[in-house]
């Protein structure tokens, strides 16, 4: 029930000999996450991040008990900015669910999935910009050996952001809430559109 992650000290891709030559920005980032408050069905810790997207970078994971739904968050930072970021912190999430086997060819199934983010980080008053990504459809069939397997339906999100301000922590309990809808799980705030015929494990 609770997000668990603890003292997200981040990965910077150079080795730093100390925190204090971790930038102050960044720090104050990670304190930000450590203070959100993400859903409770969304358990969260800290994951391995990647080291050659920018100079610091953090991760979090969010499974979420008994449903068929896992998501990440990253946030890099790179003190001289990127330009295809627009900034100088860029928070990219991924999610993955898996469906009922009927609908993999839902045509809607992936723009709805979009459109619940834009929703989602409206819900929570991201103010962000420079947002890109994809949702897909994926159908899974297992041959020879694993023909027996059933085949399986995923929707798969993946997307990135520049935060337009220094308020971290609503895009991270904007992502976990994307996670628990994924799962299919109730209530959802209001405004915020459902992905249809979610498997609920």
């Amino acid at each position: 029930m609770v997000s668990v992650f603890g003292p997200l000290a981040g990965s910077p891709a150079r080795p730093a000999s100390s925190i204090d030559e971790v930038p102050a920005l960044f720090r104050s980032a990670i304190d930000q996450l450590r203070e959100a408050s993400p859903r409770a069905d969304a358990v969260v810790e800290e994951v391995p991040a990647p080291v050659k997207l920018a100079p610091y970078s953090v991760a979090l994971g969010a499974e979420i008990a008994d449903h068929p739904a896992t998501g990440r968050f990253i946030l890099l930072h790179d003190p001289a900015g990127q330009q295809s970021w627009g900034g100088t912190f860029r928070v990219v999430i991924y999610i993955r669910a898996e469906l009922e086997p009927e609908m993999g060819n839902d045509p809607l199934l992936a723009s709805v999935a979009w459109t619940w983010l834009s929703d989602s980080l409206a819900q929570h008053g991201v103010n962000h910009s420079h947002a890109g990504g994809t949702a897909t459809r994926i159908l899974s069939e297992s041959f020879g050996a694993l023909g027996r397997r059933e085949a399986t339906n995923d929707v798969e999100l993946r997307a990135s952001w520049t935060p337009e301000d220094a308020h971290f922590g609503p895009h991270l309990e904007a992502w976990a809430d994307m996670v628990c809808s994924f799962a299919g799980l109730p209530p959802l705030p209001d405004g915020v559109v459902a992905l249809p015929h979610i498997r609920r494990g």
